[in-house]
């Protein structure tokens, strides 16, 4: 079994900084790829930034320039350094992780609890 474990959500005021870390343990082969998803209220679930074994990564066009992904392979772990923060990223964010529990195994998708974010004066 894997779980992921999540970190470092919170209230901040606009413009203020958060930095979010999601842990990988358990029967881990490889881990291909992480990532960061938020859902508001209301709202559909979507992929925020991503980031591969290899360093690639993917932002949503509406933080770029103000979210940064960022992983240690060495511990299976991903940040989200979120700076410049506004209202509407007000969201539970979600850690997600593509994992192989052996060399042969299929890539399984794993999900963390989620941690809230919110971000009012």
């Amino acid at each position: 079994q894997v779980q992921l474990v999540e970190s470092g959500g919170g209230l901040v005021q606009p413009g203020g900084s958060l930095r979010l870390s999601c842990a990988a343990s358990g029967s881990i082969f490889s881990v291909d790829a992480m990532g960061w998803y938020r859902q508001a209220p209301g709202k559909q679930r979507e992929l925020v930034a991503g980031i591969s074994s290899g360093g690639r990564t993917y932002y949503v066009d509406s933080v770029k320039g103000r979210f940064t992904i960022s992983n240690d392979n060495a511990k299976n772990t991903a940040y989200l350094q979120m700076n410049s923060l506004k209202p509407e990223d007000t969201a539970v964010y979600y850690c997600n992780a593509d994992v192989r529990v052996g060399l042969i195994s299929a890539l399984s998708e794993y999900w963390g609890q989620g941690t809230q974010v919110t971000v009012s004066s």
